[in-house]
């Protein structure tokens, strides 16, 4: 009996420890997740087996197979396509684009990863938005809220709905079907649109002109303009003495010597065809090696370039390109073979809180990163030593076919506007169908009972790769947030930890003697604001894992279904709107919108209390106690 104490007050604590690195978001939450697996091993609390059972369970293997179903859906560009004639149907009616853009998102979160949705819909809401000359703002924070509460329309639309069900499963149970969850999700997108229509009008509605976009997004050239790329650009031209002749930028170190960070190198073409451009462009990459008659196109302040090239034998123009553009439009930034485009940082990214020289850009993906927004601000000067945050705007340049490659990395980032389009990307829009057909079988298998849900799902996801719906294997594979998988996969034996110690028994007797006297109702309410409070700091799978056994355990104790109680826990772990970092679509729509964390405040925490209170009593009617 004394050890078992220990073992639960190890576990608490282990568990407490984690649930502060969560918060912190210091240590990335997989890698605390794995050190809390560890750590119940290393102290007894969890033989190497239990430890290790996350990793094979039906939960994870299916988020795995979801990710690969969702990346092909939008990789086909499926989505985009019906996406793009659905929220055109709202013409310049600001009412009927605010109604579609929550149904439309809401239905497409039901089926598909809720980050990859926001990510998909927010240069279309952007684009559609400023052509019905209403501000952008007002739906943004609505399709990231209702990217969530779509997901409660589906088994598989969001993970804590995954974890109910299979722990009414594990508790001898029957198993949760596809649409069990339908009543629910419709409940909350109502309240959704009735709450966030009114308050998006009133505390969102900003000023149109800080949207500096076209219908098509972004320009290169407004690109250009809005971080200042011509202010202090100036050209040097690789003289016969110069020190620079043959050597490697590699090998020179010029951005930490000078301060001078070399954008583009213009060379003379060796193309005898007369209809051939005379120079070409050349992106300065680590590897590049400098030639006599290079033109290197520098950027930085005037002192340091002057230095930079008095050192080195260099000749210099003598003024910056901004001050020749409006005299020899020749001399302006081109954008033929080399690019620039825009990345906004997810909050699951693994470069927040890294340095520019330590995000390995330049390395990995041969590009540089010119500039950074951060709300309101422009970080243009001095980036090596800046550290990215969470919802942080990259302006990167690079060749096209490389830009293009960055839409690969979906779980760190999100490419912005339609710059990218200039790339040499390889289209797979002739898959769509296959892709469509693949996922409505899947959905049919697990609404008929055709096939168990896991088998169904990886079904599909092989499916999606063998019919060709990415152009290689690789592909499917980085539409998998591993970060995610792992996260999940060592937070599930915490609650076997917590269950074995006798932890969840103590928590659900707490709740039981504070309240199981006053009814059902209440306890079901102590359940849902006590999960509700914990997910705005930590990750909803997370929380789901946690108080699922526990709220099973309640239900027992007081001796009632422990559906409702389940569902509480699904819902308000899935509802979390109060902060910008509650969940990832919160985070990715935070710079594109403008907002503060007041915003979040102001329209979801409304939103967030209301939809608890309608739930309590909503969720009994539909599965009764």
């Amino acid at each position: 009996m004394l050890k078992l104490l220990s073992f639960m007050i190890t576990t608490l604590i282990i568990l407490t420890l984690s649930i502060v690195l969560f918060i912190s978001g210091k240590i990335r939450s997989d890698i605390v997740a794995l050190c809390s697996l560890l750590a119940l091993m290393l102290f007894g609390i969890l033989t190497p087996q239990e430890a290790l059972s996350g990793f094979s369970n039906s939960i994870v293997i299916m988020m795995i197979g979801l990710f690969v179903v969702g990346g092909a859906i939008f990789q086909t560009g499926l989505a985009k396509t019906i996406s793009d004639k659905i929220i055109k149907l709202a013409g310049n009616s600001q009412t009927k684009l605010f109604l579609l853009i929550m149904i439309l998102t809401s239905v497409i979160g039901a089926f598909v990863s809720n980050t990859g949705t926001v990510a998909l819909l927010m240069p279309i809401v952007i684009s559609v938005a400023l052509g019905a000359n209403a501000s952008p703002s007002r739906f943004l924070m609505p399709l990231a809220f209702a990217s969530s509460l779509g997901g409660m329309m589906t088994l598989i639309g969001t993970p804590p709905n995954l974890v109910i069900s299979n722990t009414l499963k594990d508790a001898g149970y029957q198993e949760l079907s596809f649409f069990s969850f339908l009543p629910v999700g419709i409940i909350s997108v109502v309240v959704g649109i009735i709450v966030l229509f009114p308050l998006s009008k009133i505390f969102l509605s900003k000023d149109n002109k800080q949207y500096n976009r076209n219908n098509d997004g972004k320009s290169l050239g407004e690109l250009v303009n809005e971080y200042q790329l011509s202010q202090d650009l100036y050209r040097v031209k690789v003289t016969q003495n110069s020190l620079l002749n043959n050597l490697k930028l590699s090998d020179l170190n010029i951005p930490q010597k000078y301060q001078v960070e070399i954008l583009e190198i213009r060379r003379k073409s060796t193309d005898k065809n007369p209809f051939a451009k005379t120079t070409h462009q050349t992106f300065a990459q680590a590897t590049t090696i400098i030639e006599i008659n290079d033109i290197l196109y520098v950027k930085g302040e005037f002192d340091k370039i002057v230095e930079f090239a008095k050192d080195n034998n260099l000749k210099l123009a003598p003024t910056s390109l901004s001050e020749e553009i409006a005299q020899d439009p020749t001399t302006d930034l081109r954008f033929d073979s080399i690019g620039i485009t825009e990345l906004v940082l997810m909050s699951t990214s693994k470069l927040v809180n890294k340095r520019v020289r330590e995000s390995g850009f330049r390395e990995k993906y041969n590009v540089n990163i010119l500039g950074i927004q951060r709300s309101d601000k422009y970080l243009l000067k001095d980036l090596k030593d800046e550290k990215m945050h969470s919802g942080d705007v990259l302006l990167v340049q690079g060749q096209w076919k490389d830009i293009a490659l960055l839409n690969d990395e979906q779980a760190d980032w999100l490419v912005l506007g339609k710059t990218i389009e200039e790339g040499s990307k390889i289209k797979l829009n002739y898959k769509a169908p296959v892709a469509g057909i693949i996922m409505v079988l899947m959905v049919l298998a697990m609404v008929f009972n055709l096939l168990p849900t896991v088998t169904a799902v990886m079904l599909a996801a092989v499916l999606m790769v063998l019919s060709g719906c990415f152009t290689n294997v690789a592909a499917a594979y980085k539409t998998i947030n591993w970060e995610s998988i792992v996260l999940i996969a060592a937070m599930l034996p915490m609650s076997i930890a917590i269950e074995n110690t006798g932890g969840a028994e103590v928590f659900s007797n707490l709740i039981v003697s504070l309240v199981g006297s006053s009814g059902p109702y209440v306890v079901l309410a102590a359940v849902y604001f006590s999960t509700s409070l914990l997910t705005m700091f930590i990750s909803n799978t997370a929380t789901a894992i946690l108080f699922a056994p526990i709220a099973l355990k309640i239900a027992l104790e007081i001796g009632v279904s422990p559906v409702p109680m389940l569902f509480a826990v699904a819902v308000a772990a899935s509802m979390c709107f109060a902060s910008p970092f509650s969940t990832p679509p919160n985070a990715l729509v935070m710079s594109a919108g403008r907002y503060s964390f007041m915003d979040y405040i102001k329209v979801g925490l409304p939103l967030q209390l209301i939809l608890g209170i309608i739930m309590i009593f909503a969720l009994p009617m539909i599965f009764p106690f």
